[in-house]
């Protein structure tokens, strides 16, 4: 099986490109500001796959560059699902947890009311409305609060503070699953080899928990000496309002491809040994 996948620098792109068959394709041979691009090279590509790993994802830059976030992330993705489903290749497209508004403590479900608060939530939306209506063979999934030993990411970001102070405030009343790149690429190619109705599916870390929560296991995998602080959204003001509990149920990718959520616990601390590794 032969994959195209769209990303390069990106942590799922790197994901992928350890596997054999994967063709990684960076902003020099397809610009996802240029959509018309993106589809030329879909419709000219050999792959029997086609995976968009590739996104605008600054959230709260989003919000100054609505215009470019939305190319970027309904439009490009769009037209690659519309040149994939002419082709009868399969396409596969990368969403979020931001689609949702937070409201209240139940775990989405795919069907689930979606409600972004902010630019880059609802670009990312737009996308997989767009994907949809152009190929319904597409498949999206959603994740959330993705890390890796590559890029930048939470986990690097608070193993660089901790470094500097001894305490740390860190937001706590935002709910989510952290997700390694590792395993979400590891869904993407069973779910790319399996094929299967399209549709959305949500795949994310487990057990649910806190930016704070996720900091204080960081900081005691790396054996650390760092205090960690709960502190409310409302103490961390940032240009995109965040969702506060946007934990995803992931028991239909478990029902349709055998693949469970994954323990974000496990996955954390084989990304900080391959940290290490690369020092």
């Amino acid at each position: 099986m032969k994959v195209l996948v769209f990303g390069k620098t990106g942590q799922v792109a790197q994901a992928l490109g350890r596997y054999d068959g994967v063709e990684l394709l960076g902003r020099d041979g397809a610009d996802l500001a240029n959509p018309a691009r993106c589809a030329e090279v879909v419709q000219r590509c050999d792959a029997d796959v086609v995976i968009n790993a590739a996104a605008y994802t600054a959230v709260d830059k989003a919000e100054s560059e609505p215009d470019l976030a939305t190319t970027i992330n309904a439009t490009a993705p769009t037209a690659m699902a519309q040149a994939a489903g002419a082709r009868g290749l399969g396409f596969l497209h990368i969403s979020t947890d931001y689609v949702f508004d937070g409201q209240g403590q139940k775990a989405r479900q795919e069907q689930a009311a979606t409600g972004p608060l902010n630019v880059y939530g609802k670009s990312k939306l737009a996308g997989e409305q767009g994907v949809m209506a152009a190929n319904g063979q597409a498949m999206i999934l959603r994740t959330s609060w993705v890390f890796s030993a590559q890029g930048q990411n939470f986990v690097k970001t608070m193993l660089r503070l901790g470094l500097a102070r001894a305490e740390l405030g860190i937001v706590s009343d935002q709910i989510g699953g952290p997700t390694s790149a590792g395993s979400i690429a590891a869904a993407l190619m069973k779910m790319a080899k399996a094929g299967g109705a399209g549709g959305v599916y949500h795949f994310s870390g487990a057990p649910e928990t806190g930016w704070d929560g996720f900091a204080r296991e960081i900081f005691r995998q790396a054996k650390m000496e760092v205090a960690v602080q709960g502190i409310p959204s409302a103490d961390y003001p940032t240009p995109a309002q965040r969702p506060l509990y946007a934990v995803l149920d992931c028991s239909k990718i478990k029902q349709e491809f055998g693949i469970s959520a994954p323990d974000w616990r496990a996955d954390l601390s084989d990304v900080l040994r391959e940290l290490e590794a690369l020092k």
